[in-house]
């Protein structure tokens, strides 16, 4: 069955619109934990509640990190990877490799780690 499938399980969490961009917006982040506003402002077109969605998924899954900032009011809730977050942003610099290879002429891109892109 292909629920069985490790592929198709994995697909199933990662290929959620904006999963993976929201991961990417952590990612240049430099391991600094963001606030939503500030993952919100990177991410053009996302909405509050698609955001507000994928970061309790990728919370539930292991690959993000919440925690209060109780040292400012109101709080703040700050979000960054997991190392099982930052193992997959790997598997995105791969496919990132295979697109420039294959798919896509960017040179500009190719040039840049993903956590110094400006896009």
């Amino acid at each position: 069955m292909q629920e069985d499938c490790t592929v198709y399980a994995t697909m199933g969490l990662v290929s959620k619109r904006w999963s993976m961009l929201v991961l990417l917006e952590m990612h240049r982040a430099g391991g600094a934990p963001k606030g939503f506003n500030e993952l919100k402002r990177g991410l053009c077109g996302i909405t509050p509640k698609v955001l507000a969605a994928r970061l309790r998924e990728l919370e539930a899954e292991g690959l993000v990190s919440r925690r209060q900032d109780a040292g400012r009011i109101p709080a703040r809730t700050l979000y960054t990877l997991t190392p099982a977050g930052q193992e997959l942003i790997a598997v995105v610099k791969d496919v990132k490799r295979w697109a420039l290879k294959w798919k896509v002429e960017n040179r500009a891109c190719a040039a840049l780690d993903c956590s110094e892109c400006g896009l």
